[in-house]
């Protein structure tokens, strides 16, 4: 299967045209032709090496939206035609615990990531949605509930389950009192869904131009970080607090706002978070966690939340010819709050 996309081909390279082969599709595989997908900060991270696992040339694009074109011939759930989705994952051994648990993004034997994975069976690199086309194995393909709009959905499938893993695992909901730091592509998502749980949002931002948005998304409250007064006054009133960051920062300022037995939960960044002491826990029996994404029962579960309560992200469509200007406007946290490509402009080169 000839595919175009865009690549980065070095460090600190530019996104070019890139033409290159998928995987021969096996039984069990679906062919999906890629419609939209949207872009996030890991796809930044990764194309410029911050992780330092990168395998050049790297195809980003990790929330897919697109149309099943042909099918192999053990496929039983989808049929050419069907709108469907993609997330991070592609494959997974779908043997071990957590797999059997519905966990394969925490799978024991290492799921094979959407892009810079390596496919299971032959161990080639994978290469993600940044692209034409791409062949998934059934298991991880879902079908996009009606009335989702495609053009908009596309970032449920990371920066949405991110959030609404760890909101489910924690069992948010009516009476809540969350706290959500940063309000970006993840962020954003995390407020409406919190909201739309029950929860009392409380979101806490550096930017004082973020307020207004806040309010608007359905936040009770908003605490600006530099403001120590207000930190001191916010101080022990929350019972949870989702940081989405994707940047390196001191996680321990937000340790304070935590009441009785509250946690903390970082999601989907590997970045250094500064030191946090026994003590600062201590004051509250106060946890920390991490998060990635969710299985895909999770995100199923997600995306048929979002249909029935029509929660979209809020996004601005670009041309793939303009992915390198979308990075430099994601590094300039520019974007509100998530971009995502219509893939006709990448098809549009091949005309």
């Amino acid at each position: 299967m000839i595919a175009k996309g865009y690549a980065a081909s070095e460090v600190g390279g530019r996104m070019i045209s890139w033409t290159f082969d998928r995987r021969k599709p096996r039984p069990e595989d679906v062919e999906i032709d890629i419609l939209y997908c949207g872009v996030c900060h890991s796809d930044l991270h990764q194309a410029r090496n911050d992780w330092q696992n990168t395998v050049y040339p790297v195809v980003p694009g990790q929330e897919i939206v697109g149309r099943v074109l042909a099918v192999g011939s053990s496929v039983r759930k989808f049929r050419p035609g069907d709108i469907v989705a993609v997330g991070p994952i592609v494959d997974a051994c779908l043997e071990c615990a957590h797999c059997a648990a519905g966990e394969e993004q925490y799978c024991l034997n290492r799921p094979t990531l959407t892009y810079n994975g390596r496919d299971r069976v032959s161990g080639d690199v994978t290469y993600g949605g940044y692209s034409t086309g791409i062949v998934v194995s059934e298991e991880f393909v879902m079908r996009l509930p009606q009335g989702l709009a495609m053009n908009r959905a596309a970032p449920l499938l990371c920066a949405g389950i991110a959030g609404w893993s760890p909101l489910r695992r924690w069992e948010i909901g009516a009476g809540s009192r969350v706290g959500i730091v940063g309000l970006g592509g993840v962020g954003h998502i995390a407020v409406k869904l919190a909201v739309a749980l029950g929860a009392q949002v409380t979101v806490i931002t550096s930017s004082p131009t973020k307020i207004e948005d806040a309010l608007k998304l359905g936040a009770k409250n908003v605490v600006l970080s530099s403001d120590e007064r207000a930190m001191a006054e916010a101080s022990g009133h929350l019972d949870y607090i989702l940081d989405t960051i994707p940047v390196p920062h001191d996680l321990s300022v937000y340790l304070d706002l935590l009441s009785l037995e509250g946690s903390l939960v970082v999601v989907g960044s590997l970045a250094s978070h500064g030191s946090i002491t026994p003590e600062s826990l201590l004051r509250g029996r106060k946890r920390v966690s991490a998060s990635l994404v969710g299985g895909i029962a999770e995100t199923m579960e997600l995306l048929q939340f979002c249909a029935e309560r029509q929660i979209l992200p809020d996004t601005e469509t670009i041309a793939m010819q303009d992915i390198n200007m979308a990075f430099a406007r994601m590094e300039h946290r520019d974007v509100k709050y998530r971009f995502v490509i219509d893939m006709a402009t990448l098809k549009a080169e091949m005309a």
